[in-house]
């Protein structure tokens, strides 16, 4: 289980790093890390050390929960948008989830604006 987690989280690192439009060349670059490596870690093969997340998670503008978990701003949804969501059936929540991902696309440019990753 805990190996198709690190998949998963591989992914995300992929996926977050093709949104900014980061090379691996770059992201493995700015961790100081060989490109080898950083695939390694994009495919699953690899466990990045906790310093080289922080360093992914700042590099990638992107919360330890979404690279780890899925979730893109947990500790900003209030406790009553949370529990109200509890009482919505899977056809609310489905609904919900389309126009949360709406959101994130229009987000989308505030989010990869000021990229400059040459610190």
């Amino acid at each position: 289980m805990q190996e198709e987690q690190f998949i998963t989280m591989g992914r995300r690192i992929r996926l977050r790093r093709k949104e900014l439009g980061l090379t691996q060349n770059k992201l493995a670059e700015l961790l100081e890390v060989s490109n080898n490596h950083l695939s390694a870690i994009e495919n699953g093969r690899e466990k990045p050390s906790l310093e080289k997340f922080v360093i992914l998670c700042e590099r990638l503008k992107t919360t330890p929960d979404f690279l780890l978990l899925g979730n893109l701003h947990s500790c900003n949804v209030t406790q009553n948008i949370a529990d109200n969501l509890r009482l919505c059936n899977a056809d609310d929540i489905n609904l919900v989830a389309q126009i949360v991902e709406i959101l994130v696309a229009r987000n989308q440019n505030f989010w990869n604006r000021d990229t400059d990753f040459s610190d």
